[in-house]
C-alpha cells in the first residue's frame, strides 16, 4: 500500500474516531450558545495541534512536540473548569490532570532539550503528510485520554466528591507515583556514563519492564472512575479512555517501538533474555527482585 495512503487515512480515521465519541460524550452535556462544550474541547484539541504543526514542519523541529500536548492538557482542564462551574469532583479530577501534565510534559521537554532532538521523528519530520498525521494524532490523544474527565465536567450535573472519585484520587496517585519513580530511576541510571548503552532492571524496572506506561493506564483509569457517578447515556463511551492509553502504549507506541528496540540492541545477551523472561512486560510484579544491568 501507498504510504501516502497510510497517512492520509491515519489522519482521516484519527479526525472520525474524535468525532464519533465527540458527538456520543456531547449528546447530554452541556452546550454554550447552542454548540456542545464537550464538541468544543474536541475542536480544539486537533486546531492546537494543526496550529503548531506549521512551524514545527517549516522549521524541522519535533523539540516542542510532547510539551505542546501536555500543554493542551492543561489548557482544556482549566479553561472548562471554569467555564462549567467549580463542581467539586470536576475540580478534582481537573487538578488531577493538571499536575500530571506539568510533570510530564516538563519532563518530557526537558529530556528533548538535553538530548537536542527525538529519535523518534528522524524519519517522520521530512515526510509532510506522515508529521502531519503524528500531530494529529496526538490531537486524538489528548481527547480521547481525557475524554471521560471532560464528560463529567462538562456534563452540567452535581459531582460531588463520593466513593467514585476517592477510589479514582487512590488510583491516580498510585500510578502518578510510580510513573515519577519510574522515570527518575531512569533518569539516574542513565546519568551513569557506563549505563548509557545499557538496559535498566533494577528499582520498578525489576518488577516491570515498562513501569512508566503502567503507571500511565493506571492514572487515567483513575480519572475514569472518578468521572463515572455523573456520566449519563451516551456519555459512557468516554470510558473508553483508559482503553486507549493501553492500546495506544502497548500497540502504536511505547512498550511497542522500544520492545524492539530493545531486542535488536541486546536480544543476543543472555542477561537481556533472562531479564524479559522473568520480569512481566507492562503489570508490576512487586515480588520480582532487582538483577545486575
Amino acid at each position: 500500500m501507498n504510504k501516502n495512503i497510510i497517512w492520509i487515512s491515519g489522519i482521516l480515521g484519527s479526525v472520525l474516531v474524535a468525532s464519533l465519541v465527540a458527538f456520543a460524550g456531547s449528546l447530554d452535556g452541556m452546550k454554550i450558545a447552542g454548540v456542545p462544550v464537550f464538541l468544543g474541547c474536541a475542536l480544539f484539541a486537533f486546531l492546537v495541534q494543526w496550529v503548531a504543526y506549521v512551524p514545527a514542519f517549516i522549521f524541522q523541529t519535533e523539540k516542542y512536540f510532547d510539551l505542546l500536548g501536555s500543554m493542551t492538557y492543561l489548557a482544556l482542564a482549566v479553561t472548562i473548569l471554569f467555564l462549567t462551574g467549580l463542581e467539586p469532583g470536576s475540580i478534582v479530577i481537573s487538578v488531577m490532570v493538571i499536575i500530571w501534565a506539568v510533570r510530564l510534559g516538563s519532563f518530557l521537554f526537558i529530556r528533548v532539550q538535553q538530548a537536542g532532538y527525538d529519535s523518534r521523528f528522524r524519519t517522520i519530520k521530512p515526510d509532510f503528510l506522515q508529521f502531519l498525521m503524528t500531530w494529529t494524532m496526538q490531537g486524538l490523544w489528548v481527547f480521547l485520554t481525557f475524554s471521560a474527565g471532560l464528560a463529567a465536567m462538562t456534563s452540567g450535573r452535581e459531582h460531588p466528591i463520593d466513593a467514585f472519585v476517592a477510589t479514582g484520587c487512590v488510583l491516580w496517585l498510585t500510578g502518578f507515583l510510580i510513573e515519577v519513580i519510574a522515570d527518575r530511576q531512569k533518569t539516574d541510571f542513565r546519568k551513569i556514563e557506563g549505563n548509557k548503552d545499557r538496559f535498566i532492571s533494577t528499582g520498578l524496572w525489576a518488577k516491570s519492564r515498562h513501569p512508566n506506561y503502567f503507571g500511565e493506564i493506571l492514572l487515567w483509569t483513575g480519572i475514569a472512575v472518578a468521572a463515572f457517578p455523573v456520566l449519563e447515556g451516551w456519555q459512557y463511551v468516554t470510558l473508553v479512555s483508559p482503553l486507549f492509553v493501553f492500546l495506544l502504549l502497548t500497540k502504536v507506541s511505547g512498550v511497542r517501538m522500544l520492545e524492539h528496540q530493545a531486542k535488536r540492541k541486546w536480544g543476543r545477551e543472555p542477561e537481556f533474555s533472562d531479564y524479559c523472561e522473568r520480569t512481566p512486560m507492562l503489570v508490576l510484579n512487586p515480588f520480582l527482585k532487582s538483577m545486575k544491568s
